[in-house]
């Protein structure tokens, strides 16, 4: 299977310097940002130390030199690391990224002064050379991420995680710049809920591959029993959860056979997410649902969205990218009693079962089941998430105004009972009311992809920095805005 999202990051890393400063932390930076990145397991892309002066970008001519060699490695870096240990000459930093023209996110770092070594000789005056920087990069539209505090040591903790932070928001820029979408089947007639843009999706990077669910009907059903790539998939799916005694092998079979011809057709079609028919043409015309299969993806890290929910997989695949995690796709289900910060949010049986965080069973789909018979109905996985913390996020397709538009924000599971078959979680929200308000007035879909962890920084930096989607983030703090003041 495709598996884009576990490629390992790579950065261009540049040494910004002004050549009258003191060279001597040119070499420490370079050395201690190259150690920072070898401990997190992100490549780095950087040319020999001789090959500038102090190994830094202080010129034009070494702006051109770093320029060609980034562009010799385009497929390969997905972020540049920009380090300031002195002032920095801010036209050879600009020019550098202008000439290379990457377009891949920018941390721009500057280091500390010590209070005690700021004479003529040891003086850095980065924490001024960075605005400089910063307004070339206004200057020439370039969007960057900043460092958690203005100034910071190269070789520090502080900037160890922002570097961590950073190989995530990369991660999420580039997969979903270039993500491709599965779609399974027609979008169930009921559901007009699930409509989307797929030229608004394109316009973003992502494409969408389509398939009737007859060609996937079809190939299941042509897999022969004895093929060995069956018998493997055959053990994943009884070893993947606990199957309730009256299932017979012949239904597990045929589950598996499903299986099988979706991660086919995944792989064939170099899918890094999907979203499938789940109901009910599958159950009435091969016998089987599809729950477990998507579960079974999503634990892969190749989230599937149920319903042909196309943009629900797009969220999904988002949350994995920032978190590294399995995501799931949910409704907005349940009001909790009277409490009005909890809600709870199910589905069929889709989650992945590190998303529940225990073994679940693999049984039949309950609502349908009842409706067409359960023997059509197996490969529901059935559990209860697990407390703890959690992040979820949407993406919608907003055709009225011409954009992809989204909302995301971080709370928690909770270990409250909730009699209810299928996959249940149960969430606390901070404001939910508040939440719930914005979702319905702004035309939202029931669906909302969540994952364990609070990842949201990463996400929303990823959003508002490079994907310039408008965004809503509940209980975020606003970003402080430009006034312009008017005389009376």
């Amino acid at each position: 299977m495709s598996q884009n999202i576990r490629r390992p990051v790579t950065f261009g890393v540049v040494i910004g310097s002004r050549a009258f400063f003191s060279p001597a932390p040119c070499k420490a930076a370079r050395d201690e940002v190259l150690a920072q990145l070898e401990k997190i397991g992100v490549k780095a892309v950087i040319l020999p130390f001789e090959a500038t002066a102090n190994g830094a970008v202080q010129s034009i001519p070494d702006a051109e030199l770093y320029a060609r060699h980034f562009k010799a490695h385009r497929d390969e870096i997905d972020g540049l690391v920009i380090c300031l240990p002195n002032f920095g000459d801010e036209i050879a930093v600009a020019e550098l990224v202008n000439r290379a023209k990457l377009n891949v996110p920018i941390l721009l770092q500057a280091s500390n002064d010590e209070i005690d070594k700021v004479d003529v000789h040891s003086r850095r005056d980065a924490f001024c050379g960075k605005f400089s920087v910063a307004n070339n990069f206004w200057q020439y539209g370039v969007p960057f991420t900043e460092t958690t505090t203005h100034t910071c040591d190269v070789g520090g903790a502080e900037f160890g995680a922002d570097l961590e932070r950073f190989a995530r928001v990369c991660r999420t820029v580039r997969g979903l710049k270039n993500a491709r979408i599965g779609s399974i089947g027609a979008r169930t007639a009921p559901f007009q809920t699930m409509r989307f843009s797929e030229k608004l999706l394109q316009a973003s990077g992502m494409t969408v591959v389509t398939a009737d669910l007859s060609e996937l009907l079809q190939a299941a059903g042509a897999i022969d029993d004895a093929d060995p790539d069956l018998a493997t998939k055959l053990e994943k799916l009884k070893a993947y959860g606990k199957i309730p005694a009256h299932i017979q092998p012949g239904q597990i079979l045929k589950q598996a056979k499903w299986t099988l011809a979706v991660n086919r057709w995944i792989e064939e079609n170099g899918c890094d997410a999907s979203a499938i028919q789940c109901w009910r043409s599958l159950q009435d015309n091969f016998g089987c649902a599809t729950c477990v299969t998507m579960s079974m993806m999503g634990e892969e890290l190749m989230p599937s969205a149920c319903e042909v929910d196309v943009i629900g997989a797009v969220s999904m695949y988002a949350l994995a990218l920032a978190s590294g995690q399995p995501s799931a796709l949910l409704d907005w289900n349940n009001n909790y009693g009277y409490e009005p910060n909890k809600c709870v949010c199910t589905h069929c049986g889709n989650y992945p079962k590190s998303f529940i965080g225990d073994t679940p069973e693999i049984g039949e789909l309950d609502v349908l089941g009842e409706t067409i018979g359960r023997a059509k109905c197996f490969g529901a996985v059935k559990g209860k998430v697990k407390a703890g913390p959690m992040t979820y996020f949407r993406l919608s397709s907003d055709d009225r105004n011409g954009t992809l538009k989204c909302y995301l924000g971080e709370g928690a599971f909770t270990d409250d009972p909730f009699g209810m078959d299928g996959g249940i979680a149960v969430c606390e929200v901070p404001e939910l009311r508040k939440l719930m308000k914005f979702v319905s007035y702004n035309g939202f879909e029931h669906h909302v992809a969540m994952v364990r962890g609070h990842v949201a920084d990463v996400l929303n930096e990823a959003v508002v920095r490079y994907l310039g989607w408008p965004i809503y983030t509940h209980g975020g703090e606003p970003e402080p805005q430009l006034l312009t003041p008017h005389r009376f």
